[in-house]
């Protein structure tokens, strides 16, 4: 006897829900009548993130995004990711809806950012990255709300950057990472080199949309957690001119096993 017999939708719908985006996928292709009760908005509201209104109405994404069945609205964010008005971007993971967050390089403090000498500005279509033109020091600070990402999942973050072909200053001299959250005991510091020389390993991995990425540090996000994320890189060892790193931002993504 088929369950959707034995039991009423409003029903199947919550036991749907209480899965995942995937096994609701998976649920679809049991019979015409899973489907239409898999694919309901009353299923697929459940694996959106309850602040998803705030986040589409701050960003540069059309109204009209919200009219969208859940479903579709749901496989939007994860391939499409949300540009927010001060440069941050947002993205869903498609296997379990959890919250992948950049902080864009506008909502980072980069010391002398804003001295036309040190750094500068390039608009890209999808956001504004800062590209250093000259400095002695580096130093690039971030934070975000804990209660802006996933809760009750562990977090990685990730600092996403190019080196232009004229690089100065990275071969030898070692950058410090730290991430920590506001109120707890200080995380590791992690010492990278940016641009090894080749008979180095090299640290940072190269994306799928061309940009490096190298692992900052990990943490924790609990339940309803009104604190801050922060995170740091410097290098404050020498003088040394520094030239030809562009800075996107950092981005912060749920860990998994396979994570590197």
């Amino acid at each position: 006897m088929e369950i959707t017999k034995v039991l009423p939708d409003d029903c199947i719908s919550l036991i749907i829900s209480l899965t995942s985006p995937r096994d609701a996928c998976r649920m679809a292709l049991l019979s015409h009548a899973f489907n239409s009760i898999a694919d309901s908005n009353a299923v697929w509201q459940m694996f959106l993130p309850l602040d998803y209104i705030h986040i589409i109405s701050n960003s540069s994404s059309p109204p009209s995004l919200l009219s969208l069945p859940k479903k579709d609205l749901y496989f939007t964010l994860c391939y499409h990711p949300i540009l927010s008005h001060n440069g941050d971007m947002f993205q869903l993971e498609k296997e379990s809806g959890k919250k992948w967050y950049m902080v864009g390089a506008r909502a980072l403090s980069i010391q002398w950012v804003d001295t036309p000498r040190h750094w500068t500005w390039i608009s890209l279509p999808d956001s504004r990255v800062a590209k250093l033109k000259n400095v002695g020091r580096l130093e690039i600070k971030g934070k975000v709300k804990l209660n802006t990402l996933s809760s009750n999942t562990n977090y990685e973050a990730y600092f996403v950057f190019k080196l232009v072909r004229d690089r100065y200053g990275f071969r030898h001299t070692p950058v410090e990472l730290d991430v920590s959250i506001e109120g707890t005991a200080a995380g590791e510091v992690r010492s990278v080199i940016l641009d090894p020389p080749r008979n180095m390993p090299q640290q940072a991995k190269e994306r799928v949309d061309g940009w490096l990425e190298i692992e900052m540090g990990e943490f924790f996000n609990g339940f309803e957690n009104d604190r801050t994320v922060e995170f740091s890189l410097r290098e404050d060892h020498d003088d040394q001119p520094k030239r030809g790193l562009i800075v996107q931002g950092i981005e912060l993504r749920p860990k998994h096993k396979n994570n590197r």
